[in-house]
């Protein structure tokens, strides 16, 4: 362990922490665009291809003494007695630059943009009391690329953070998009195809989840704001992985999905975990077990009244045709627990070896 102080607190940390981990591990705030807190983010910024949003980015920039400049607090390494500084005059005027400089082909329509209230630069801005860019220049808007299904990309609200490559690169392993110039003309682009429908992205839709600002929003059918909802945590129920999700709930109806730091996903979903969720408000959707009355015809009943009518025919079929004329069907959305029980039971207890998983079909 090194000791490093911060803002005049001390504190302790590992060897190979980062000043943005010493400041956390005190409470303290530092603002961040292009950094990701994910364990698997094992290789520094700098060692990520020919990845340079550090040199766009620079949000996160500190003040340590003895250090000449100002280095950035997510890509620098503590070291023992180090005297660091947040928020001195010097880093709140470089922020105040790059936050202008970040204003320059910004729309400035944070009013009518699904972020508003979760865009960091907005939240930025605000805190820096930025409302003008650091100068003006005429360029005509980008047409949105609304090409995917499931999200759309606003070039003109980039703001070259990088966020969106690295995380399609190095965490999800697509590698579908890249960074085409830095600072002001900064594009995300795929890497093929003319748009991302035609890309190769699996549209899994992390870049979407981490992306700062509006660039990258999903598509919905409903209107909402993120203070209007309420996140409720659950488990995706699309396969047994287990992958920890936050829905968003507006007038008891889930109106978005953002991935939790579960211990199985670690803040990432798939395709299916992240926008098929449709099926919860849909008005076909059973709610309640359904029993078949003596005329055939399906009618709600408890649960304890459904197990009991599974129990008898088990049983009645067991006593009278044998076990294997018995078949389980177990399902890919349940846990893998819940289909360890299953299997276990139609062996055990049923007393047969017909057992199978919807997974095969």
């Amino acid at each position: 362990m090194i000791t490093v102080t911060v803002n005049k607190r001390k504190t302790e940390v590992p060897e190979g922490a980062t000043i943005l981990d010493a400041a956390k591990q005190l409470g303290i705030d530092i603002p961040t665009f292009c950094f990701v807190d994910r364990t698997r983010f094992a290789e520094r910024c700098d060692e990520y291809g020919d990845c340079k949003t550090c040199d766009d980015c620079k949000i996160c920039s500190v003040e340590v003494e003895g250090v000449d400049g100002l280095p950035t607090a997510c890509g620098n390494e503590c070291e023992d007695g180090m005297v660091i500084w947040t928020e001195t005059a010097n880093v709140i005027n470089a922020r105040k630059e790059i936050l202008m400089q970040k204003l320059v082909r910004h729309p400035k329509d944070c009013m009518n943009c699904g972020k508003l209230g979760e865009c960091k630069l907005q939240l930025y801005c605000e805190k820096y009391d930025i409302e003008e860019p650091l100068y003006k220049i005429p360029f005509e808007p980008t047409p949105v690329d609304d090409s995917t299904k499931f999200y759309t990309y606003d070039a003109d609200k980039c703001i070259s953070c990088g966020k969106c490559v690295r995380m399609c690169g190095q965490l999800v392993a697509e590698d579908a998009i890249k960074m085409a110039q830095y600072g002001t003309y900064a594009r995300v682009l795929p890497k093929s195809g003319e748009n991302l429908g035609e890309s190769d992205c699996r549209h899994c839709g992390n870049c979407v989840s981490y992306c700062p600002v509006g660039a990258l929003m999903p598509k919905s059918e409903h209107k909402y704001r993120l203070w209007e909802t309420t996140k409720v945590r659950t488990t995706c129920p699309y396969c047994g992985v287990g992958c920890q999700m936050d829905l968003l709930v507006k007038d008891d109806k889930v109106v978005g999905v953002q991935p939790a730091e579960g211990r199985s996903n670690e803040g990432m979903l798939c395709v299916k975990g992240k926008f098929a969720y449709d099926f919860i408000n849909h008005p076909a959707r059973l709610t309640e077990p359904l029993v078949r009355n003596a005329d055939g015809v399906l009618q709600p009943a408890t649960w304890e009244e459904a197990i009991n009518v599974v129990a008898d025919k088990i049983k009645e079929i067991k006593e009278s045709d044998g076990p294997d004329k018995i078949m389980g069907l177990s399902s890919a959305r349940i846990t893998i627990e819940d289909n360890y029980m299953f299997q276990k039971f139609m062996r055990a207890v049923v007393g047969t070896n017909n057992v199978d998983h919807c997974a095969r079909l």
